[in-house]
């Protein structure tokens, strides 16, 4: 049923045009126009967020934070392994996902280390992208409270996966 669910919505999308006399390829031609141009005008803040995580993990931030961390992670019984995944993931989903990659390649994915990222993954989002790609798309330049939010959030997926991994794992 999913490989038809696509053709099914583009199909009803287009009799619905049909029968409101919509001009749909004019609209479509008009919507990839401005998508172009969304695309355009992102890219100064990709590549700035881009800048921004190399020179973060270039400089070795990353493992002085790190340390900073360390008794509180082994006092909680979480492995210091998925620290750089819990700092990295709000900054970027590509080099989360790298990261969970490599934990579960190194340790399985049946492993507590393997598990706690996974859920990790999926506890958290993304906040620092999203702030760059889509306020920057719609021109909204004061994300303060975004930001604090964003980051709580993260904060909370955060300890709840590494609660719940250790109360399903050790359970």
């Amino acid at each position: 049923m999913s490989i038809w669910l696509i053709p099914a919505i583009i199909l009803i999308v287009l009799v619905t045009a049909t029968i409101k006399k919509v001009p749909s390829y004019e609209v479509f031609v008009e919507g990839s126009k401005e998508g172009i141009h969304i695309a355009l005008s992102l890219l100064p803040f990709l590549l700035g967020m881009m800048v921004s995580i190399a020179i973060f993990q270039a400089s070795g931030a990353m493992g002085a934070i790190g340390s900073l961390f360390e008794p509180l992670l082994s006092a909680i019984g979480a492995p210091e392994e998925i620290l750089p995944l819990a700092l990295i993931r709000p900054i970027s989903g590509t080099a989360a996902l790298s990261m969970t990659t490599e934990l579960i390649r190194t340790h399985g994915p049946d492993s507590f280390i393997g598990y706690l990222a996974s859920v990790m993954q999926g506890s958290t989002d993304t906040t620092l992208y999203i702030l760059t790609v889509y306020f920057g798309a719609v021109g909204i330049r004061k994300m303060g409270d975004a930001l604090k939010v964003g980051l709580l959030a993260d904060l909370v997926g955060i300890a709840a996966s590494i609660v719940i991994v250790i109360i399903l794992f050790q359970g």
